[in-house]
């Protein structure tokens, strides 16, 4: 989770889509162009090659603060985490 963060924040679309699981990847991914100021997990659960985490990731938009509050899927495969989808939590 944090890695793929820190590819956001860097603009990496490749470290993106190659951790993005080929059944739930975008062909293409165009990013918005926001200022990320920082993340915080809040929760992670691990069952086997399975993991959730849950977490708040801060942005500005166009000079207007915006929270990420998100519970994302990974799941585990020849020792590498591949992101499958998340789920926004609430409205923050």
């Amino acid at each position: 989770m944090r890695s793929r963060y820190s590819a956001y924040v860097l603009g990496l679309i490749d470290y993106l889509l190659g951790t993005w699981h080929p059944s739930t990847a975008p062909g293409e991914l165009e990013l918005a162009p926001l200022k990320w100021l920082g993340l915080e997990v809040r929760h992670t659960q691990v069952a086997g090659d399975a993991g959730v985490v849950e977490f708040v990731a801060r942005c500005r938009d166009g000079g207007r603060a915006q929270r990420l509050h998100e519970t994302s899927r990974f799941v585990r495969q020849e020792g590498r985490w591949y992101y499958i989808d998340g789920q926004m939590v609430g409205s923050e």
